[in-house]
């Protein structure tokens, strides 16, 4: 028996298709959060740079490095050309 009514017949492709798609999103939320990991950074995924994910062991590692080179002392300031760093005379900034 074949519906006679096609705007319903729409709606409810509709609705199954919303529904069905929805569960795709909440399958796995660890799942889903893990597969970024392996998305290539030309495609969107993380970039080479990205710090670790915490809870992790390279997450304590990269901490403890961080906080190692935080507390070490500033590199001097390159004395060679004082004129580079400094305005030239007569300007003022517009703040």
């Amino acid at each position: 028996m074949p519906i006679r009514n096609r705007p319903v017949a729409i709606l409810l492709a509709i609705t199954l298709s919303a529904c069905v798609l929805s569960g795709c999103g909440t399958i796995n939320e660890k799942l889903s959060a893990g597969m970024g990991d392996y998305v290539p950074q030309w495609l969107g995924g993380l970039p080479a740079d990205a710090p670790p994910r915490p809870g992790t062991p390279k997450y304590d590692e990269w901490m403890k490095e961080r906080d190692r080179q935080r507390l070490e002392p500033a590199p001097p300031a390159d004395t060679t050309n004082p004129q580079a760093s400094s305005r030239p005379s007569g300007s003022n900034p517009a703040h």
